[in-house]
């Protein structure tokens, strides 16, 4: 039997997160996008979480090359901020994972505004990759102010400090009108932003339906496995669904298993 004939696929799973991924074989799933809860910033029904285990089940379950995106950012008390996203993405590092990347998650304004430090308008998007990554799809849409003018050529300083243009490399066509996205990536968030789905504001802290696709869509291909099991609304499998992936979405929560099974079984997906 096929490794994917024993994952339950394009299921949204209602139960403890570690319990279900325990049963999941090892190296199964090729992406996991998720944005656990942050610190106690929201009580999600009384919930708590261990977070050693699903950092050890993630790293078991992720094939070679397969990618974690770990959505998160840290409460402040006492004055000062927790320093629990560092010490998280460490701690995945200590087990073997790669740090790939350190992403930003930019919103458009602030929540709560503070009279003691700069407004808080990021959160941290950490890409750990089980290895190098066997899938990077870069999304092109940064408008390049020189698009459309020639490149210069290969210039280089030569002994005596002159730069030089290298012979053959004059004529390099035009720059490309879109270049490559940054890793500060700008997204609204809120009512009527995050997501067209009214039934999705009953989570309390849905993320940008754009954020996940745009994560899936850079590090999976169609048909791949993609897991979230922090779900909440069903934001990443909604996105999964709607790109061709296959997904796995693990909730603890009984009423956003609700939401997110409403929002998966809608006849159209925006």
């Amino acid at each position: 039997m096929s490794i994917e004939n024993k994952l339950p696929l394009d299921r949204i799973i209602c139960g403890d997160n570690c319990e279900v991924m325990r049963t999941l074989p090892s190296e199964s799933i090729d992406l996991v996008v998720t944005s656990p809860p942050y610190d106690d910033l929201r009580t999600y029904g009384g919930h708590t979480w261990d977070f050693y285990g699903v950092a050890w089940n993630l790293k078991r379950l992720l094939k070679p090359g397969g990618v974690i995106v770990w959505n998160v950012n840290d409460a402040t008390k006492d004055g000062g901020e927790t320093g629990s996203s560092m010490r998280q993405a460490l701690h995945f590092q200590s087990i073997g994972l790669r740090l790939h990347d350190t992403m930003v998650y930019q919103k458009h304004g602030f929540s709560f505004p503070d009279s003691t430090r700069y407004h808080q308008t990021w959160e941290y998007m950490f890409v750990f990759a089980n290895g190098e990554p066997k899938t990077f799809h870069p999304i092109c849409d940064r408008k390049n102010e020189t698009g459309g003018k020639p490149l210069s050529g290969d210039y280089k300083r030569n002994k005596e400090g002159v730069s030089v243009c290298r012979p053959g490399s004059e004529d390099r066509g035009e720059r490309r009108e879109f270049g490559q996205r940054f890793n500060v990536w700008q997204y609204k968030a809120g009512s009527g932003q995050s997501s067209q789905d009214k039934v999705a504001f009953e989570h309390p802290a849905i993320f940008p339906e754009a954020l996940a696709r745009d994560h899936i869509l850079s590090w999976s291909n169609e048909g791949d496995i993609v897991l979230d099991p922090f779900l909440g609304s069903g934001t990443t499998a909604k996105m999964a669904k709607h790109n061709g992936r296959r997904y796995i979405g693990i909730e603890v929560n009984a009423d956003y298993c609700e939401i997110a099974d409403n929002r998966l079984s809608q006849g159209t997906l925006f």
